[in-house]
């Protein structure tokens, strides 16, 4: 590896740590020559599939794409950052585990749809809202009864987002 600070050809590796959950390899190096350090990250390169778009566009998997799809449905919400980045990490597992060269984005969005409805309801009716077009409230409404009735298990982690609604017309 060359040194980024005088270009030399030889560094050496002085510690190797794991890195994001045994992902990524964190390498600290040191240059022979100038004596400087820094470290280098490396990580398995996987391709991921092409993705296949509404109107027959093929575009490679953008990441960034995916982390902000995430992040403006999570905008203001009281999830953690770790708990985003493992629903990333998620979403791009089911991708590669679906073995396929290339995948049609509606499969994508499916997929952030039921990370999202691990996460935060109201992320997920923010993602579905936009994913699905919605054109009116009464969408809105069958979307909710529709997540209600999906999440039983989850009542009482978040405030039910019905009787909000329901409370608010009275």
């Amino acid at each position: 590896m060359h040194c980024p600070f005088c270009q030399h050809e030889n560094t050496r590796v002085i510690d190797s740590r794991l890195a994001d959950e045994g992902t990524t390899i964190r390498r600290r190096r040191e240059c022979e020559t100038c004596g400087e350090r820094f470290s280098t990250f490396e990580t398995a390169e996987i391709k991921l599939p092409s993705i296949v778009k509404s109107d027959g566009r093929r575009e490679a998997f953008d990441e960034r794409k995916l982390r902000t799809s995430f992040d403006r449905a999570l905008q203001k919400r009281p999830v953690p950052a770790e708990k985003i980045e493992h629903a990333v990490r998620e979403v791009i597992r089911a991708l590669r585990l679906a073995g396929e060269r290339e995948l049609p984005s509606l499969r994508v969005g499916e997929c952030v749809m039921a990370e999202l409805k691990k996460l935060d309801q109201v992320a997920y009716v923010r993602y579905a809202s936009v994913y699905r077009s919605f054109e009116d409230v009464q969408a809105f409404r069958e979307e909710i009864e529709k997540l209600e009735r999906d999440l039983p298990s989850l009542e009482g982690l978040q405030l039910p987002l019905l009787d909000a609604v329901e409370k608010a017309r009275k």
